[in-house]
């Protein structure tokens, strides 16, 4: 039997908190395994916020674990390890720099002699194909030539890992499929000066058509969930009976309802004051409403279908079916979504009667909202700050993601019109007490 190669890296029982407003710890990782080997693409894949990138960060040696782990050819790491290189979503390039000069970067923190800093650095960019571009600056390139400047940056150390944060989420869907398919077909003929892949994305279909194993992160806090061998030759097809199998597997595995963390309230199960809302339009929720009680779905759609259909990304898509299960208009399980007797009959309305309805399940199945609400009809105002329910939402969560939970109650209450709402002074109050 031959050996495995030796771990690149090895992360064992990681965790990681970050100080909330409130002074406690919020808990982003939780006792997170990984190794990395020789040979490999690796996908770190999850919905925003299930502490991916955090990973990416401890293993490229910009965060520190707060417990565990994490070794890189079995030295700890502190700092950035030598050997790994990492491409950012947002290209990261110096503007006042030439594609040459921003690829030259990395080997001249390493010091290398001028003459072979350019070699190399020309053999990077022409490798990457941006050849004949050496002398243009950032803002004279397309988003998809910056990022190749990204690669080429991050190439021409030679790493033996390269971390990618999702580094195709800010192309267009055409430019970003050409880049994955450019650097594939690098990979499989050998030609990119590296041993190892490791990337971060929340596309399933990029994960699936990328990777030899993908890690599926769950959240709050984020842990691996299962582990995905990606057993197809490439290049692949992604309309392939077990690719599509596979994706749909991965849906199926991220509708799964996990056990509530958050303390629940008026007994409904896993939707207490301390669960996140993700900032969805009620106009978005009710166009989708919609779109399921009409011919083709009829009430009944397969995820990966509908996402391609309305061209969400699968974070989206599942934010958006989590929404309506949350309001009882639609139930998730195994990667299809369907919609409740209450989502039928809210298809069927008329505006002020969706209103009514929608307002009715936001006070029964939403304890922030009911929260609001019994606070403003109990004062004799009937007024109260923002930061008072903000305060709360953070005993529990980050504060951005207190202030994403706010923004998603403004919208939907005032859709409702269960209150209003004034940005300045930030004060919500019942329009007609």
């Amino acid at each position: 039997m031959l050996d495995q190669p030796s771990a690149l890296i090895d992360i064992r029982g990681v965790c990681r908190s970050f100080p909330k407003g409130s002074g406690e710890q919020l808990l982003v990782l939780e006792k997170v395994d990984l190794t990395i080997r020789s040979g490999e693409i690796v996908g770190l894949l999850g919905r925003s916020g299930s502490g991916k990138s955090t990973l990416l960060r401890i293993i490229a040696g910009l965060v520190t674990p707060s417990s565990g782990s994490a070794t890189c050819r079995g030295e700890t790491i502190v700092g950035p390890p030598n050997g790994v290189a990492m491409v950012f979503q947002s290209f990261a390039l110096f503007p006042w720099l030439t594609v040459l000069q921003n690829v030259e970067l990395g080997l001249e923190a390493l010091g290398v002699e001028s003459a072979e800093r350019r070699k190399r650095a020309l053999v990077a960019i022409d490798l990457i194909g941006l050849d004949g571009f050496e002398s243009a600056f950032p803002k004279e390139l397309s988003g998809g030539m910056r990022q190749r400047v990204g690669f080429a940056r991050a190439l021409v150390v030679h790493p033996d890992l390269l971390l990618m944060d999702e580094p195709f989420s800010a192309l267009d869907v055409l430019t970003a499929e050409t880049l994955r398919t450019d650097l594939i077909d690098l990979w499989i003929e050998g030609r990119l000066p590296i041993e190892s892949v490791l990337m971060v994305t929340h596309n399933i279909e990029e994960a699936v058509l990328m990777c030899d194993r993908v890690l599926v992160f769950s959240s709050n806090p984020g842990r691996v969930a299962t582990e995905i061998k990606v057993e197809l030759p490439h290049p692949r097809n992604r309309l392939d009976t077990y690719f599509r199998q596979l994706v749909d597997n991965i849906y199926a595995r991220m509708t799964q309802r996990a056990e509530p963390r958050a303390p629940t309230i008026e007994g409904i199960p896993g939707t207490g004051i301390g669960m996140t809302l993700h900032h969805v339009s009620s106009n978005v929720l009710s166009g989708l409403i919609e779109t399921l009680a009409a011919p083709p779905y009829r009430g009944h759609a397969d995820l990966p279908v509908l996402a391609s259909q309305l061209q969400f990304e699968a974070d989206e898509i599942l934010h958006l079916g989590e929404s309506l299960q949350l309001l009882r208009f639609a139930q998730l399980s195994e990667g299809d979504l369907m919609l409740t007797e209450a989502g039928t009959r809210f298809a069927h309305l008329e505006t002020d009667a969706r209103k009514k309805l929608f307002a009715e399940h936001l006070i029964t199945y939403v304890p922030v909202m009911g929260l609001i609400r019994r606070v403003l009809d109990e004062r004799p105002s009937h007024t109260a700050p923002a930061a008072r329910f903000r305060n709360e939402l953070e005993d529990y969560m980050s504060e951005d993601y207190a202030d994403e939970t706010l923004k998603t109650v403004v919208s939907w209450g005032r859709y409702a019109e269960l209150f209003a709402y004034d940005e300045q002074s930030e004060m919500f109050s019942l329009e007609n007490p």
